[in-house]
């Protein structure tokens, strides 16, 4: 029977209203009930009406004779249908995978992909190589069928742990409920990381219009050089009020700008919410800038609590568990959050974004730019730590201190502290007392004259070892503007390295005068001595030599020489060394080239080698000096004693020491053609010597050696 125009159109319309609601398997038994109704020619006509082949009307068809259930819900197809997995016909594949992923568990050691990234295309390569070809996106299936996801690191190990890490944590809190009980300040501090300014990435997103970021630059090496900018951000974090006060500095993070820091919070906050405390508690982390091993910081804080009037108690937290720390996650966290994905390109706008700080919890946040200098290098001499007015607890007395605004006690003479001045001014007059004439071996007059004639060599120098240094042109760690004051001016650098090259000195004494670390004195030491050599100026050899910082002080105050001298003095009379005193001056200039020589041939046999870029290279290879070296040598070489009566003369050296400075030194004798003639007296005892210098013997006395 044919069918008419009227079905066709009928039968087009169910199918544009119904088929396009409907999924694959019920499309296809749709057709076939409505060919099944047409009779004859009903496949052909619904299969072109419908826009599907013939041969699937005709399998809707059978799968309705056939009378199957329906499927369950969610499923198009029957179950089995596909090709067949990979690890149905490979069942190695899965072993070889997770001997990849855990080569040390389950698999090789050796691994190939041991040491590179296990990506999934990564993961199938080498399936592959073994034998097993797969898909990268099956090795991901696989991987989440045995119980594996994509994993970051996890900062849950802490090292090894102080045996005192629970008790202090107990006495922490037993503090500040302590402080808390009598309404006293508590505050957490700590420094956050260093920030570049400029145009540079930061982590995190902000809401953009589409296609439209914020540009930043690629690379942050390309964003270098002098001009670079940058902030500190020290915190500190009210406990009890969830209150935030951020000093931002600009410098170097010291102990000086923590101490600081501290101070301008307690001016612009601490004395407006606290006006009756007469206690402060601090609790920081183990290192940094307000580390308990700092003496500076220390000094500092004593400093201020003698401005404050209160007695400020510190208590650090054990070594590795300075997430501990209240202002780490109450303010440095929220603060990052603040400013992620915005580029930090201005102190205001670090200043201002530090500000807007806040949560839901209360949080209130201030800050401050502070522009000050705060040199690195400063160090306090063990002397005037000692004298700061500080007690420590009984529990663990290292991190647990107490500063008090009054010395404990005055019978030291050393001066305190907290004067006006502070570490600079108390520098400056150290450096004015160093400048003395029997120290430098010059007048004023002179030393200015050689400070003006090497100052130009000194700027040059020091530019070009910022640029060895660098590989290039001179560039500041610290991405401050250049203008910075340093910590010593080139006349003082000048000054410094006269004393240590005339042995007046040590650097550790030095650095305990001028309040500095060592390392700083020897490098700039090792620089201006460059200099020296440049203008061929020889600084000579100091009548006087201190060991200690109260022994310079003294000669400088009250003329005292030390002991050594004293007797240098004396052994070095015309009877001993059978010579005049300037003609022993002579000869100690005469040799001392070949000492420095002698001495530099013996320090390159020690190190194996020349001496490393940036050595210090100092001028105390032993406790002797040069001219006490050159009379030594005289004394025994005119047989006026044995090595143990010189070495009991000088007192504080052992015959080992003198007998090294006759070896090394009479050489040099040879070499210059000085013949001794033997004394005619030998005396057997450190007496006996020191008493014939004031009083000769009489011609044709001897003493017997036996």
């Amino acid at each position: 029977m044919a069918i008419t125009e009227e079905v066709l159109a009928q039968l087009g319309c169910r199918f544009a209203a119904l088929l396009p609601h409907l999924n694959e398997r019920q499309r296809r038994l749709a057709a076939a009930t409505e060919a099944r109704l047409l009779g004859h020619g009903g496949v052909r006509t619904v299969a072109h009406v419908a826009g599907m082949s013939e041969t699937t009307v005709r399998r809707g068809i059978v799968e309705l004779e056939a009378g199957e259930d329906p499927l369950p819900d969610g499923r198009i197809r029957a179950a089995g249908g596909g090709r067949e997995r990979t690890e149905e016909h490979d069942s190695g594949v899965l072993k070889a995978l997770l001997g990849l992923v855990e080569p040390d568990e389950r698999g090789d050691p050796e691994s190939p992909l041991r040491w590179t990234t296990k990506s999934l295309r990564h993961l199938a390569d080498e399936l592959t190589r073994q034998g097993h070809p797969v898909s990268a996106p099956t090795v991901g299936r696989l991987l989440r069928a045995a119980g594996f996801s994509l994993q970051a690191n996890t900062k849950t190990l802490e090292g090894t742990q102080h045996p005192d890490r629970d008790a202090q944590f107990r006495y922490i809190n037993d503090q500040v409920t302590d402080h808390q009980a009598d309404i006293e300040p508590v505050i957490s501090v700590d420094t956050k990381k260093r920030e570049q300014l400029g145009r540079l990435p930061m982590a995190g997103r902000e809401w953009r219009p589409t296609g439209e970021p914020i540009e930043v630059e690629d690379h942050h090496f390309f964003f270098s050089g002098p001009d670079v900018e940058q902030a500190i951000p020290y915190g500190v974090y009210d406990i009890a009020r969830n209150t935030g006060w951020v000093n931002v500095g600009v410098d170097h993070d010291t102990a000086m700008f923590a101490v600081e820091s501290i101070r301008r919070w307690w001016k612009a906050r601490g004395s407006l919410d606290y006006p009756r405390a007469t206690r402060l508690l601090i609790t920081a982390d183990a290192g940094g800038s307000n580390g308990y091993r700092y003496r500076v910081w220390k000094s500092e804080l004593a400093v201020l609590a003698a401005e404050t009037g209160l007695a400020i108690t510190v208590c650090h937290f054990p070594p590795g568990t300075s997430k501990w720390n209240k202002i780490e996650h109450r303010l440095f966290s929220h603060i990052t959050l603040n400013w992620r994905g915005r580029p930090l390109t201005s102190h205001e706008v670090v200043v201002k974004t530090i500000e807007a700080t806040r949560t839901h919890t209360g949080l209130r946040v201030e800050a401050a730019l502070d522009t000050g200098d705060y040199p690195t290098g400063v160090a306090i001499s063990k002397e005037r730590f000692d004298a700061l007015p500080l007690r420590r607890h009984t529990t663990h007395g290292t991190w647990n201190y107490t500063l008090h605004p009054q010395p404990l006690s005055c019978s030291t003479e050393v001066v305190p502290v907290g004067e006006q001045d502070g570490p600079a001014g108390r520098r400056l007059a150290m450096l004015t007392q160093l400048a003395d004439p029997r120290l430098t071996g010059l007048s004023s007059s002179e030393l200015d004259q050689l400070s003006t004639t090497v100052a130009p060599a000194q700027a040059a120098r020091a530019h070009q070892r910022y640029s060895e240094q660098r590989g290039g042109r001179a560039r500041r760690a610290t991405g401050k503007l250049r203008g910075s004051k340093p910590l010593f001016d080139d006349a003082a650098r000048l000054l410094i390295t006269l004393i240590y090259q005339r042995q007046v000195c040590s650097m550790n004494v030095l650095a305990d005068l001028l309040e500095v670390t060592g390392v700083c004195i020897g490098d700039l030491v090792r620089e201006t001595r460059e200099v020296l050599e440049d203008h061929s100026h020889s600084p000579g050899i100091a009548s006087v030599r201190f060991g200690a910082a109260r022994d310079l002080l003294g000669f400088l105050e009250t003329d005292l020489r030390p002991a050594r001298s004293g007797i240098i003095e004396t052994l070095s009379a015309p009877a001993l060394t059978g010579m005049g005193r300037d003609e022993l001056r002579k000869l100690t200039e005469r040799l001392a080239a070949r000492q420095a020589a002698h001495a530099e041939r013996l320090a390159h046999q020690r190190r194996g080698g020349p001496r490393q870029p940036g050595a210090r290279g100092g001028v105390f290879p032993q406790k002797i000096s040069n001219n006490e070296r050159v009379l030594l040598t005289v004394l025994y070489l005119r047989k006026l004693s044995t090595l143990d009566v010189l070495a009991d003369a000088l007192g504080d050296v052992t015959r080992s020491a003198v007998a090294a400075v006759v070896r090394e030194t009479r050489p040099l004798f040879e070499r210059d053609g000085c013949l001794l003639s033997p004394a005619s007296i030998r005396y057997r005892t450190a007496a006996e010597l020191l008493a014939a210098a004031s009083a000769p013997s009489p011609a044709g006395t001897d003493t017997p050696t036996s």
